[in-house]
């Protein structure tokens, strides 16, 4: 989708913060509000933005201990990976779970308080789940870029 230069500038600020006004957007951008809330509802309806949430701070709430799990099905038969897909969704601890090529078929995003608590979700949780043959887990040492902006 194309975007004009005030829709760039409007979802690069509600990107960064969005919890401004109407209002606040309206006087960064020199439109009127009703402009802005139109221009936002046009976004909404188009899908490109999908919605507003808060983001927490995982060291904040016990939930600094950050895992990339790699994990790799018995085979890659549709039933297979369907059911592993509905399951892993359910899974409270894993925040983010992609499809990849190579090596491994998934990769997942973990966060828990510490090792004790990702043994215990590997041992009574992940590795329960039908169809797995094998996992590998790496450990975050640092956070060099975290971000959830895009560049337009």
């Amino acid at each position: 989708m194309n975007f004009d230069a005030i829709d760039t500038k409007l979802l690069e600020l509600l990107q960064n913060d969005a919890k401004q006004t109407t209002k606040q957007l309206s006087l960064k951008l020199n439109l009127s509000v009703t402009a802005v809330y139109e221009r936002i509802k046009k976004l909404e309806r188009e899908g490109v933005i999908e919605k507003q949430v808060v983001l927490l701070n995982r060291n904040k709430i016990g939930k600094a201990f950050v895992v990339f799990c790699h994990l790799k099905l018995m085979q890659h038969t549709k039933e297979f990976i369907s059911q592993f897909e509905r399951e892993v969704v359910k899974l409270n601890e894993v925040l983010e779970c992609f499809h990849v090529s190579g090596d491994y078929d998934y990769i997942l995003k973990i966060c828990v308080e510490n090792m004790e608590e990702y043994r215990e979700f590997m041992v009574t949780k992940l590795t329960t789940l039908q169809h797995i043959g094998s996992t590998h887990s790496t450990f975050m040492i640092g956070e060099v870029k975290n971000t959830t902006v895009y560049t337009l």
